[in-house]
């Protein structure tokens, strides 16, 4: 999404020196850039530096599976894996990522991390570690190839 040139980009760095502001609400209020193509920027840069985790073959402590629903785990499509010290750290896919962080936002207490997966990987962790009767990877698989479509 080419959405600002180098010499905007150097415009906001400048302005964030000075101002301590966030780099994307800086693009939004000079440049006009949508806050859908900041969040999308942020989420592959996010997803570039994350760790990749297999939630098919990695064992996840059952115990922090209880820190999220499981309708909330499919319609959010994210995996909680593991506990370090105060910090949730969660699995999703970089699609996900974004829609992921804005509900741990809101939903899970302390700082939560994540780690990257591809969706078709995903879809088989949560029908693993969530299990819905009728909800399988092949139905998760086909409600995101819909989405993608439209």
């Amino acid at each position: 999404h080419n959405c600002l040139t180098s010499e905007q980009r150097d415009e906001i760095l400048r302005v964030q020196r000075s101002s301590a502001r966030p780099f994307g609400v800086l693009a939004e209020e000079l440049f006009g850039v949508s806050p859908a193509d900041v969040e999308t920027a942020w989420a592959a840069q996010y997803a570039a530096i994350a760790p990749r985790f297999d939630p098919r073959s990695h064992t996840i402590d059952p115990g922090v599976l209880g820190v999220i629903e499981r309708r909330q785990a499919w319609q959010f499509r994210l995996i909680p894996i593991r506990r370090e010290g105060d910090e949730t750290v969660f699995v999703t896919s970089t699609e996900d990522l974004a829609r992921a962080l804005r509900f741990t936002g809101w939903r899970v207490p302390g700082p939560c991390t994540f780690c990257i997966c591809d969706r078709g990987t995903l879809a088989i962790g949560l029908s693993i570690h969530y299990p819905i009767d009728g909800m399988d990877h092949t139905f998760l698989e086909r409600v995101l190839d819909d989405l993608e479509a439209a």
